[in-house]
């Protein structure tokens, strides 16, 4: 959990975009679209970019010499590849420079299904390879598959396997309600972890009360869509109560 000098209403705006992986990750995007999305991440000075893993190399030339890294999504969204096809995911895309940290979804399917130690072992192969390159790793749980207790568990599964942040959603989970980041699921995932582990909001951040609200409740990241950047950092200047300008 991280510890707070401010109120989430106190920061400026280059504050608050440090708390934003900005999310360029629908199967869509054209190249441009891809560029262009970067650029605006990079212009905000957000902690990094989450891009598919094809598209490092067309993004790197507008994140080099920024504040703004890359993060490749791997195994995304389902999770369910071979472990060794999830770890040689892994070390394509860590050997990068311009690669800040890399996320992976979970296999939530093992995870309703009970196989904790199955779980364990999978991401701790993942961990491993992340961080043999000095990289750091987010475990996506796909939260609104999951009741409490299996969030529980996969918590103490990725502090077993070392992971460095466990994370809400990947956005495209399609058969159940999606609540995404909500406050209740990311105060579970901070009891479970304590100081052990970062934790990652993802899915349904779409006001800048729920954004604001996460930050002061010890947030150390959130994956926000392209769409709800400029809401979350009220852009358009209505009712700002941040100081200062970025």
């Amino acid at each position: 959990m991280k510890k707070l000098t401010k109120k989430a209403n106190e920061m400026n705006l280059k504050e608050l975009a440090t708390y934003i992986d900005y999310s360029v990750l629908k199967p869509e995007f054209t190249e441009k679209e891809i560029v262009e999305l970067t650029k605006d991440g990079v212009k905000l000075e957000c902690a990094t970019i989450c891009i598919n893993p094809a598209y490092i190399e067309l993004c790197e030339p507008y994140v080099k010499g920024s504040n703004t890294m890359l993060c490749p999504v791997t195994d995304f969204p389902f999770g369910t590849s071979s472990t060794e096809s999830r770890v040689k995911q892994i070390e394509a895309v860590a050997k990068y420079d311009t690669v800040k940290e890399i996320d992976i979804v979970a296999n939530f399917g093992l995870i309703r299904s009970g196989k904790y130690e199955e779980v364990t072992k999978d991401i701790k192969a993942c961990v491993e390879a992340a961080h043999k390159f000095g990289k750091e790793i987010k475990i996506i749980f796909e939260t609104d598959a999951l009741n409490e207790e299996q969030i529980r568990k996969t918590c103490k599964c990725c502090i077993e396997a070392g992971a460095d942040f466990v994370k809400t959603s990947t956005g495209f989970l399609t058969g159940h309600e999606n609540k995404g980041a909500i406050p209740k699921v990311i105060k579970i995932m901070q009891e479970e972890v304590g100081n052990k582990c970062k934790v990652k909001g993802s899915g349904a951040i779409r006001t800048r009360e729920h954004f604001l609200e996460l930050i002061d409740m010890g947030i150390d990241r959130m994956g926000i869509g392209y769409k709800s950047v400029p809401v979350v950092l009220n852009l358009k200047g209505e009712n700002d109560n941040s100081t200062g300008e970025y």
